[in-house]
Formats: C-alpha cells, sequence, structure tokens
C-alpha cells in the first residue's frame, strides 16, 4: 500500500539485511550512501510515489511476522509512525531502531535545525507497539559505539519531543549497563556512557547535540579513545 524505503549508509550488516527485505518485498526502494540523517530521509521521501512511506534502517532485519499492511487513518497522514524493535544487546524493546512510516511531503519540508530527526517531521507521533524487527547494530565495535552514543545523548539530553522522564531514565540506566556479555556488547556500554555524558552536559547547547548527526565526528571521538584498530575499514560501499 505505501512505498518501503531501506535507508543505509556505513551499516555492516546492510547488503544482507537488504537482501533479505528485497526477497520477500520485492517492490522495496533503496536510498543508499547519503550523507547525514536528514538528508537520507529526505532522499528516501522523494523517490516515494505514495503519500505514506516506510523506512526499514540499514541495521534491521524485519520480523518474520511483520508484513507492512498497516493502513493509516485519513486523520493520521500528518503523523510519524513508529513501531517498536529488539535490541540485541540489552533486550530494549520500544522505537529505537524500528520501522517508520512516515508522510511524504512533511518529511520532503521537515526542520533541518532539529538534532533528531523522527521529531524533525511533525509534531505529531504514534508510537505502535508491535514489533517491527531487530536493530542490529552490533555488527563491530565502532558502530556498536555510535549507536549507543547517539541514542544516549538523546536519551540524556531529553531532546525528543513528548518523552515520559521516568521510561527514559530506565532505559538510559539499562544501556549503560547491560549486556557486557553479548557481541560488542563492551563498545555498547562505553559508547551510551558516553553519549550520556555528552547528552547532560549539552542539554541547553543544540550545535553540540547536533553531532550526533555528524558521523566523522563521531569517528574521531571513537578514535581519540581506541585508536584507529577498529575503525580502519568501515569506509564501505
Amino acid at each position: 500500500m505505501y512505498d518501503i524505503i531501506f535507508v543505509s549508509y556505513q551499516e555492516s550488516n546492510a547488503e544482507e539485511n537488504w537482501k533479505a527485505l528485497k526477497s520477500r518485498f520485492f517492490l522495496a526502494k533503496r536510498v543508499h550512501g547519503v550523507k547525514g540523517i536528514h538528508q537520507a530521509h529526505i532522499a528516501a521521501a522523494k523517490k516515494s510515489l505514495t503519500k505514506m512511506f516506510w523506512v526499514v534502517d540499514g541495521d534491521a532485519q524485519i520480523a518474520d511476522d511483520f508484513n507492512f499492511d498497516y493502513k493509516v487513518l485519513d486523520k493520521e497522514t500528518d503523523t510519524v509512525h513508529v513501531w517498536r524493535s529488539i535490541n540485541p544487546v540489552n533486550d530494549l524493546v520500544y522505537g529505537y531502531g524500528g520501522v517508520k512510516l512516515l508522510p511524504k511531503q512533511m518529511t520532503i519540508n521537515m526542520d533541518l535545525g532539529k538534532p533528531d530527526m523522527t521529531t524533525s517531521i511533525s509534531n505529531k507521533f504514534k508510537p505502535v507497539k508491535i514489533i517491527s524487527n531487530t536493530t542490529v547494530f552490533n555488527t563491530d565495535p565502532f558502530n556498536t559505539w555510535k549507536s549507543a552514543f547517539r541514542e544516549c545523548t538523546k536519551l540524556s539530553s531529553k531532546i525528543i519531543d513528548r518523552q515520559n522522564s521516568d521510561e527514559t531514565n530506565e532505559r538510559l540506566k539499562i544501556w549503560t549497563t547491560v549486556g557486557a556479555d553479548r557481541p560488542f556488547g563492551k563498545f555498547a556500554i562505553e559508547g551510551a556512557r558516553y553519549g550520556a555524558t555528552w547528552g547532560k552536559y549539552n542539554r541547553d547547547d543544540p550545535s553540540k547535540l547536533f553531532l550526533i548527526n555528524d558521523f566523522d565526528w563521531i569517528k574521531q571521538q571513537f578514535e581519540e579513545h581506541y585508536g584507529t584498530e577498529y575503525t580502519s575499514d568501515i569506509n564501505r560501499s
């Protein structure tokens, strides 16, 4: 009913996830390598031929029972819909990395000044309490650290509109303490802690918070901590 757009950048498992998606939903389209979270989603919107369109992130493994068959009510065509995702490091289940259903024109016209892309599109947001995928971000040290850093900066700075503070604080606690025994779990926890600190101390400085969308800057922060050993092979096509 709505176009499915797979949006990828430098995720280690993007090709694998794209092939799996395409095998089930052969009309799915792809946007790859567009620099900037906002810009990539604008490119996805422009590629869509439907008034609403699905977004699947490059590190998303779609659940076997998820079918992209949701029909939006007429009164909700200006609303950002976000499904739930499973976090493979700490087992959290919420909208982080979940499949999204976005209004095309509002995405093209989104506010480029907000650090969080999802809340840059509309002031109307609907969480759909159905699991759409597993967000397999823990594929290598850098992508794991980067993902945790970005999400925990958002959580600790409270930049996401309409957050429930108690719920946010509990998620932040889990991100920063749970999962050391999982693949690359150490990097997830350390990235989460760095993000929690960054968000807390820069919550009133939008220019600092916006750096979470500058992957070159994030890579520099990572290499200052760990050296270049873990990032030498990430710039793949």
